[in-house]
């Protein structure tokens, strides 16, 4: 474990990192009693493989080899997975297309897809009780949390705040990527403020930037100029968050550039 502000001689590259997270996740043996499950649960899981770098990326700033994060930045991952999987579904948002290809629920059946989300959220919370202590997993715990009550929220509340729906819904994820790295990477929690500060700037960023490329959300309500700016001033903030840490923070700032600039 390492402690904040220590840094390795060679950082890892984004890509690097998401290459140590795809060999993982390829050989990651999943539990052998969910049998045929695990045909939909590696097809739910995918795409750019974000998060999972993030914590990574978090981990190896703040000390700690980025390897040690990969059980938990996986069981992000899959969280964020099941997520998907369950928000997919016809009862909640009744979409028949993820990442280009059918959903889950489409492609197997309902009642495989709601067995699948529970899956892999099982095995989210396996990965992150793989550690010595229970922080990794009271994180992902609250998260998890976090992320069903937006769901609500959206869904359940027709006046609901959206600032405070977007926080749960997709900045709670980004915390928990930074929160978790912190403690793999053994940071106290009195030292932890200025990166959860960071990690707090990452959720508005990518839900800004994913209401431009979709045409909706913010695009609509400020139009897509004024998106735009949104996006990169909240990107800014991350910068500066990022500028106040006491330690090697170059990839997380190719990872901020990243966001507030992808096309997908």
């Amino acid at each position: 474990m390492g402690g904040s502000g220590a840094t390795w001689s060679l950082m890892r590259t984004p890509d690097e990192l998401r290459a140590l997270v795809e060999t993982y996740l390829a050989d990651l043996a999943l539990t052998p009693e969910l049998g045929d499950l695990a045909e939909p649960m590696r097809y739910a899981i995918g795409g750019k493989l974000i998060r999972p770098v993030l914590c990574l990326a978090t981990a190896e700033a703040a000390g700690a080899e980025p390897e040690t994060a990969l059980p938990a930045g996986i069981a992000v991952e899959l969280v964020h997975s099941f997520s998907l999987v369950h928000d997919d579904l016809p009862a909640l948002d009744d979409d028949e297309v993820r990442r280009g290809k059918p959903a889950v629920h489409v492609e197997f059946g309902e009642m495989a897809a709601v067995l699948t989300g529970d899956a892999l959220l099982v095995e989210a919370f396996r990965l992150a009780l793989s550690y010595p202590t229970p922080e990794v997993a009271r994180e992902l715990a609250q998260t998890t949390a976090a992320m069903i009550g937006g769901q609500y929220l959206d869904l359940a509340v027709p006046d609901a705040d959206r600032a405070e729906v977007q926080r749960l819904k997709a900045g709670a994820l980004f915390e928990a990527c930074v929160g978790c790295a912190l403690w793999v990477a053994g940071i106290p929690h009195g030292e932890q403020f200025p990166w959860r500060a960071f990690a707090a700037e990452l959720g508005p960023l990518f839900q800004i930037v994913d209401d431009i490329l979709d045409g909706d959300g913010a695009a609509l309500e400020h139009g897509p100029d004024r998106a735009r700016r949104l996006a990169d001033e909240a990107a800014e903030r991350a910068h500066e968050r990022l500028r106040g840490i006491d330690a090697d923070t170059s990839v997380l700032r190719e990872i901020v550039s990243g966001l507030a600039t992808r096309t997908a």
